[in-house]
Formats: C-alpha cells, sequence, structure tokens
C-alpha cells in the first residue's frame, strides 16, 4: 500500500513536469523495480491527475467492510466454548449472533479447533 502511494505521488509529479505516460513509465520501472505498478495503471493514474485530480489516496468503496471475524468475536467464541465444548458451529451462531461461516472461519483458523468425537479440541499437529 505505501509503496503505491509512493508510485502515484510520483506519477503526479510527472505530471507537474509535463511529462507523458510514456516517458513516466520508465523511470518509475527504474525507480521501483519490480514493486511498480502495471503499466495500466500508471497510465490510469497518470490520466487522473492530468484530468487535475490533486488526491492520490484511493476512493472510498462501495460495500460493507468485513468486521464479523473481529477480535471481539473471536474472544466471544472462545469464551463460549470454554463454557461447553460440546457447542457445535450452528448453536454457537445463533447465540453470538454471528453467520454460520463466520463461526466456522473463527472456530478452525483463529482458534485452531476441530471436532473431533462431538466436542471442539484444538488441532494436533501432524508430524512429517
Amino acid at each position: 500500500m505505501q509503496r503505491s502511494l509512493e508510485q502515484r505521488m510520483a506519477i503526479k509529479f510527472c505530471v507537474k513536469l509535463e511529462k507523458t505516460a510514456a516517458e513516466t513509465i520508465p523511470m518509475l520501472k527504474k525507480t521501483f523495480g519490480v514493486d511498480c505498478l502495471s503499466d495500466r495503471q500508471i497510465f490510469r493514474w497518470h490520466k487522473a491527475f492530468a484530468e487535475g485530480r490533486e488526491n492520490v489516496n484511493d476512493e472510498n468503496r462501495a460495500g460493507r467492510p468485513s468486521t464479523s471475524n473481529s477480535d471481539d468475536n473471536v474472544k466471544r467464541v472462545r469464551d463460549l466454548l470454554n463454557t461447553d465444548r460440546r457447542l457445535n458451529v450452528r448453536l454457537i451462531s445463533e447465540t453470538l449472533d454471528i453467520t454460520k461461516t463466520i463461526v466456522d472461519e473463527i472456530v478452525l483458523e483463529s482458534l485452531g479447533m476441530s471436532k473431533v468425537c462431538a466436542k471442539l479440541v484444538p488441532k494436533e499437529k501432524k508430524m512429517l
């Protein structure tokens, strides 16, 4: 993220110097190497700055941010499982009012647990 922000500032600077996008691309590639934006992105940003855009930050995007797998929800699921390990994902979901897919993701990935004999227990690491 920080690298692309620096590159946008560099593109804006090149626009102020009245460089073309074709002149800007090799300079950015030389400066940023493999972390350089794609040619298409450089053309898009160059055009936006040439048309008068001043802000180098991304515009806000539509859609709902993913906040269901938050630290608070992980703690709530952990606390509930500590009281009763026999709860299943559906019951946890209904109790905490979190979707089943998020509860399943929290249990499997965040807490590292799996279902063994109708009881959620920490996963054992496989030995090679």
